[in-house]
């Protein structure tokens, strides 16, 4: 792995060495000791506390604020570094010089940093700001979603996520980590790399390639239309594919009832990407295909809808053939949301507070899958209320076709929705209204999770994949063979052996997550296991190439991992 520096750490370590070189300069002559401060509150380091009048910033502040020092040693240390040595000096703007080592506040060192190096580093000088917090800061300002805002839309962004950058690149971090690179559709995959290039392959009969053409793709092919175009997420639906730009952009081709009326004119298909104009003003950072609908998540943390508002179900009312993408307002007015996830008519958010995190839920509630206790439909986003009875601080959310889970920051996982071939893992198929931990997963702490039709899969913080649900189209990973994966279901978490002896962890689970799937065109469901070297591993069903990989004559099902070729990192 390439080790690169931090541009912080370089102007550290830079301002750290201008200080060591002022240690050699003799700056005043006789040694006089700053005015006296109070006792030592620290009198088990043999030391005395001093202060001083020092205005590190008198332009800024027009101030000259008391600074305090602790543990100012009366001995010489026994420490041989010029860092540590006592060094007489004029403190800035101050008559009276004094005695203090120099690695004795970080804050001098943030100071001279800001200071002396202000105008390459691009930072106003300001003593106000911690080093956590100008780190923070720097980081935010490195992605595009905030670099291209206007000044007073950054801090808006800010005050809206606490006043703090910190509370900003918490929040960024939460939604970057539930972008989806590698997506298994019904019949066609999606790859996106890490330098922002899109991999597609298997079922193309509409297009949903983005090839330019309607042959279907038993190895990954490059969409090269998007060559200087950097994808950073992606979304599947049954017949069509949606990408999201680093500048914001959403782009879509294939066949479907939303979007595709403003993209297609009269084809009732495309096949290269075409940019939603209607998204036009909104900067998109994700995007998710359901049953009957598409959603996306602004930079803002506000979230849109396009279709099936019918009854309110979508919290707006729109006629089906309604290609205008509609604000979810409501109780997600003043809320931050950090992440969408779609499944068949209904959609799930996470959404951001600096003092945790919380979901809603809106769309169709039949098996129970709006996690509120009841099987009735919401029109409006309605907060997830029994996450706080678990003391369940979700940090990601999986809406399946059918059911749903939840990752806590402590590692614990919830499901709830329909339990059909034991999804949900609880070791029976009863479906739950209410959020309920696995309790087959007492011993594991989860890192990631993810829901396909009746499957669910969870990695744990070693790398290691646990999954239960439908077996299939052996798309879970430890079936004996594929006769008897016909019948075989797993209603309780079980290891993946077979991804377990590729001696690489596991950092993400892709399985397919439509009703769609079982059909001519689409073949048999599929998953993919994204690794921490960056290999590629998919397994299941593979009739129309979706693997990525051929399979061996009348063989439609891979029972064991296979490798894509191709290096995501």
């Amino acid at each position: 792995m390439r080790l690169t520096w931090h541009p912080l750490t370089c102007i550290y370590i830079t301002a750290r060495s201008f200080l060591f070189l002022l240690s050699f300069l003799q700056v005043t002559t006789g040694p006089r000791h700053l005015p006296t401060a109070p006792p030592n509150r620290f009198p088990e380091r043999g030391g005395t506390a001093r202060s001083m009048q020092c205005p590190m910033d008198a332009a800024a502040s027009g101030t000259s604020p008391v600074m305090q020092f602790h543990g100012i040693v009366d001995e010489p240390t026994s420490h041989s570094s010029p860092l540590l040595e006592r060094s007489q000096r004029h403190c800035y703007g101050h008559e009276i010089p004094g005695e203090f080592p120099l690695a004795v506040s970080p804050s001098i060192v943030l100071h001279a940093t800001c200071t002396f190096f202000s105008k390459p580093a691009n930072f106003a000088p300001n003593f106000a700001l911690s080093l956590p917090e100008v780190a923070a800061f720097d980081m935010c300002h490195k992605r595009p979603m905030v670099k291209l805002m206007a000044p007073q839309e950054r801090e808006h962004l800010k005050q809206r996520c606490g006043g703090s950058w910190k509370l900003v690149f918490k929040y960024i971090v939460a939604r970057e980590r539930n972008y989806s690179r590698v997506v298994a559709g019904p019949g066609h995959s999606i790859v996106v790399t890490a330098k922002g290039d899109v991999y597609s392959f298997g079922a193309n009969c509409w297009g949903q390639l983005g090839l330019g053409d309607t042959e279907d793709q038993f190895k990954p092919c490059l969409i090269r239309s998007l060559q200087g175009i950097k994808i950073t997420q992606a979304a599947v639906g049954s017949r069509q594919t949606m990408l999201v730009s680093d500048t914001g952009s959403v782009y879509a081709f294939g066949k479907g009832s939303f979007v595709w009326a403003e993209l297609s004119d009269a084809a009732d298909h495309i096949t290269t990407p075409k940019i939603v104009k209607s998204l036009k003003g909104v900067f998109v950072v994700q995007a998710a295909i359901g049953g009957y609908f598409s959603a996306f998540l602004s930079r803002e943390g506000q979230v849109y809808t396009i279709s099936w508002g019918r009854t309110e179900r979508l919290g707006h009312s729109s006629d089906p053939s309604d290609v205008e993408p509609h604000l979810l307002s409501g109780p997600l007015e003043d809320v931050l949301v950090a992440q969408i996830s779609a499944g068949n008519c209904y959609l799930l958010m996470l959404a951001y507070q600096p003092t945790g995190m919380s979901v809603y839920s809106v769309g169709c509630g039949l098996g129970g899958k709006l996690g509120h206790g009841c099987k009735n439909n919401k029109g409006s986003p309605k907060l997830i209320e029994h996450f706080l009875t678990l003391s369940f601080n979700p940090v990601s959310v999986a809406a399946g076709t059918w059911h749903a889970a939840a990752l806590g920051d402590d590692g614990r996982v919830c499901t709830w929705g329909w339990g059909h071939t034991g999804c949900l893992g609880h070791g029976d198929e009863e479906y739950r209204a209410l959020p309920t931990v696995v309790q087959g997963l007492s011993n594991v702490k989860a890192v990631h999770v993810s829901t396909g039709e009746y499957t669910t899969f969870v990695v744990s913080d070693n790398g290691d994949a646990y999954s239960f649900g439908s077996a299939e189209s052996l798309n879970i990973g430890f079936q004996e063979d594929e006769e008897a994966a016909d019948d075989a279901d797993f209603s309780t978490p079980n290891l993946v052996e077979s991804l377990k002896v590729l001696n690489d962890k596991v950092v993400q689970i892709s399985p397919t997550n439509s009703s769609y799937w079982l059909n001519s065109e689409m073949g048999y469901p599929h998953t993919f296991a994204l690794m921490e070297s960056g290999k590629l591993y998919a397994f299941g069903g593979g009739i129309k190439g979706q693997l990525g990989v051929k399979l061996s004559e009348g063989q439609e099902r891979a029972q064991n991992p296979e490798r894509v070729p191709i290096d995501i990192c």
